[in-house]
């Protein structure tokens, strides 16, 4: 629904069929101050009671109720094995909210949120229950004016991917009545290899159509990530050295300084390379990468994209170009890090990597020659993300080799997490009698130069997929695109001995360090 056909929420012109949309005589489409706003609609979760339920998506639907931005009739219904009552989903819900939620809690807010909830308890197999959601649904129209509008979001293991979206089929919860809409809303992983990942994608298609499904790749939906895009395209500063010319080469890099957690019986046999690296790196890559789209809109991003990833070249050899890592014992943020082997419900002879790294090339004329450095892993030495893009050095420079010993090459890095920014590192003369020129460093922070804090992802991707935006969700083709990079990489590793031991709080293995000296380059120390 977009923001210039958005009417009154919950109500229809005089012998219009209900969820009609129809033109606001009030709003000028050129008027940037008004938000979008959500028209009637309702969001159904799976898995409610889970822990990304709980931290992320019942917060985000509160915040987004604060800011003014869902209907006064929006619905949220709770699905689980829980022998619950409405009133008793709707107060953990208030625990959530309170605990996790962005903005401030107002009782007048959460009342007006409150009267929309529902608890539906069962099992995804359990055909009762599903009528029971059924019933909800129906009463949700209404009571709460939400128009036949719902979004299912599957915050469940993927193996009950299949089992949910036929049930949905089944019962009818995914046809939608005449002028409404259903959509399918999945969180990662999609799929283990290219041939999980097509194989699910086929079995959530027959129920959904490809522009019902929205894939959550929660970094799509933080700000910096955003602002590659308007950072390359809205500028000309920066897209015409943005290419081989110029570009030394890319480092992207998502570190964690934590290990991993209750999160033992998910991650061993998954690692950090099908973790990570096949969606959000992989995406970081193609935004970075990508050629101007004709417009920003859902299909041109996708075209241009998938340009890149189809262009994507791993190296010919995998043994001296990637690396895989496990985290030793050792120290961080001063206290003790047992090793991976050491975890709670690891097998102590698991192979499974804490550390990834690859070295990739884009065969395209932008790109071609130019290395792109991905690397992710747990208990490195801090919580960071970010896209470096490091520039060529001066071809000729008129002072002595004494005036530049300590001048490195000029950098944008762009700050995906936590000090969200973009930071232009340069060579600048140092203050004196003598000519020595060093790095510094021009710095752009979102919290200093905007008022309004930057929403939560959830908040933004929720929003996007009650109004129907999918320009910040990858398709499936995306998906099995990525796959197609990720799984070489991951036979050779399955067939060609143990990940590379660190210590926790290092920063990686000295194999990772070597991989990129080998090629004249080194990591950068974020």
């Amino acid at each position: 629904m977009s923001e210039e056909t958005t009417g009154t929420p919950g109500r229809e012109a005089p012998g219009e069929p209900a969820g009609t949309e129809w033109p606001n005589p009030l709003r000028d489409p050129r008027d940037r101050r008004l938000p979008r706003i959500a028209g009637p609609s309702g969001l159904v979760i799976f898995g409610v009671t889970g822990d990304l339920s709980r931290r992320k998506l019942m917060p985000a639907v509160y915040d987004l109720a604060h800011r003014g931005l869902l209907p006064p009739g929006f619905s949220l219904v709770g699905f689980a094995r829980r022998d619950w009552e409405d009133q008793d989903f709707a107060e953990v819900v208030h625990d959530a909210v309170e605990e996790h939620a962005r903005t401030p809690f107002r009782e007048e807010v959460w009342q007006q949120l409150a009267e929309g909830m529902r608890f539906v308890p069962g099992d995804f197999d359990d055909d009762t229950a599903f009528e029971r959601l059924r019933s909800a649904v129906d009463e949700l129209d209404s009571s709460q004016g939400t128009s036949g509008n719902h979004a299912f979001y599957l915050s469940v293991p993927p193996r009950f991917f299949p089992k949910v979206v036929q049930q949905l089929k089944k019962h009818g919860l995914a046809d939608a009545p005449a002028g409404s809409w259903r959509r399918a809303v999945i969180e990662k992983p999609f799929g283990h290899d290219l041939r999980s990942a097509e194989e699910l994608n086929a079995i959530v298609h027959e129920v959904f159509a490809p522009d019902q499904v929205f894939r959550i790749d929660h970094y799509l939906g933080k700000e910096t990530v955003q602002n590659i895009l308007a950072l390359r395209f809205a500028n000309t500063m920066f897209e015409p050295i943005w290419n081989r010319s110029f570009v030394d080469h890319v480092q992207i890099t998502m570190a964690e300084d934590i290990g991993i957690g209750g999160r033992a019986g998910y991650y061993d046999g998954i690692g950090a390379a099908r973790d990570v690296i096949q969606n959000h790196l992989l995406q970081l890559m193609a935004l970075t990468a990508m050629e101007e789209p004709a417009s920003f809109d859902p299909a041109s991003l996708l075209t241009e994209k998938l340009k890149v990833l189809r262009a994507v070249r791993l190296p010919e050899d995998l043994g001296r170009h990637t690396v895989r890592g496990q985290y030793a014992a050792g120290w961080q943020g001063g206290a003790k890090a047992v090793g991976y082997l050491e975890e709670e419900g690891i097998d102590a002879s698991s192979t499974t990597d804490t550390y990834a790294a690859i070295k990739l090339g884009v065969d395209n004329r932008r790109w071609a020659g130019v290395p792109f450095y991905l690397r992710t892993g747990k208990r490195l030495g801090r919580r960071v993300t970010e896209i470096a893009v490091v520039f060529q050095r001066a071809p000729h420079s008129p002072f002595d080799s004494m005036a530049t010993e300590e001048l490195g090459q000029n950098a944008v890095v762009i700050r995906v997490q936590p000090d969200e920014g973009v930071t232009v590192r340069f060579g600048s003369k140092v203050p004196g009698t003598s000519m020595e020129i060093r790095d510094v460093s021009m710095d752009f922070a979102y919290g200093e130069s905007f008022t309004q804090a930057s929403p939560e992802a959830y908040e933004r991707l929720l929003l996007d997929v009650l109004l129907g935006d999918a320009n910040l969700f990858p398709r499936h083709q995306e998906v099995e695109e990525s796959w197609r990079i990720l799984d070489p990489v991951e036979e050779y590793w399955a067939s060609h001995g143990r990940p590379a031991p660190y210590v926790s709080g290092s920063w990686g293995p000295v194999e990772a360090d070597e991989m990129l000296a080998r090629d004249g380059r080194s990591w950068r120390r974020p």
